[in-house]
């Protein structure tokens, strides 16, 4: 069965532009100008994946009431933000709306269509047993790479792809340093040095809202970030 991708930009160039690139990974596309126009579009049937950006048409903030629709009609769709807006208190508050993406323009056609394929991974393996040869585990950690999620005590850590992905770089390789171009490198996203900052702070906190004492990412000044790993029982 081909699977369907809407995207919802109000530029029709660049909308366009994506449609052709999904369509060449042979992905069914339909492309929407604004929120109203993907709404009544979805009344019939909700795509399998859907692609936002932040400000549609006169409404600045229209892909933030799409993704918050969205979400109320099916917990399990994967919505990506795709926008020039890359503050962080965007990207916080798209996250915080239940994408499971945010990702800014100047991010390369190859690596977007590589996100889109990681999430349809993500869902179907969702829906299949947990392979224990695919778990990576240190300590509280358990990162599940078929599923690409998180888990923290037993209890789902609810990071993106690009956190889930700053993590595996992190953690597989515990107490060695990895700089910022190695993190985005490993996220497959291009970012100044203040967003991964921001990454990093996002990640700290998922992680401290299910165990206030998380310290495992550790920052080594002027250099990058390491996962730390402590002693059982210390």
């Amino acid at each position: 069965m081909t699977l369907t991708i809407a995207v919802v930009e109000d530029e029709p160039a660049i909308r366009a532009n994506y449609t052709a690139a999904l369509e060449r990974q042979g992905y069914r596309v339909s492309g929407y100008a604004d929120r109203l126009e993907a709404l009544d579009a979805f009344e019939a049937r909700l795509p399998d994946l859907v692609l936002i950006d932040i400000g549609l048409g006169r409404e600045a903030e229209g892909g933030f009431d799409l993704c918050r629709e969205l979400r109320a009609r099916s917990a399990t769709l994967p919505i990506i933000f795709l926008t020039a807006r890359d503050s962080d208190l965007d990207a916080v508050s798209g996250l915080r709306l239940g994408a499971d993406d945010y990702l800014t323009k100047d991010i390369s056609l190859p690596h977007l269509t590589a996100r889109v394929a990681a999430l349809f991974r993500r869902l179907e393996a969702l829906s299949q047993p947990a392979s224990a040869e695919q778990i990576l585990r240190r300590g509280a950690l358990e990162l599940d790479m078929e599923r690409l999620t998180a888990r923290w005590n037993g209890a789902d850590a609810g990071l993106s792809l690009t956190e889930f992905w700053i993590v595996h770089a992190l953690a597989r390789h515990p107490g060695h340093v990895k700089n910022r171009q190695q993190l985005m490198d490993a996220a497959s996203v291009v970012l100044d040095d203040a967003s991964i900052t921001s990454q990093i702070k996002r990640i700290r906190r998922k992680f401290q809202a299910a165990d206030p004492s998380f310290d495992a990412i550790g920052t080594v000044y002027g250099m990058g970030y390491r996962w730390v790993e402590h002693d059982a029982g210390a």
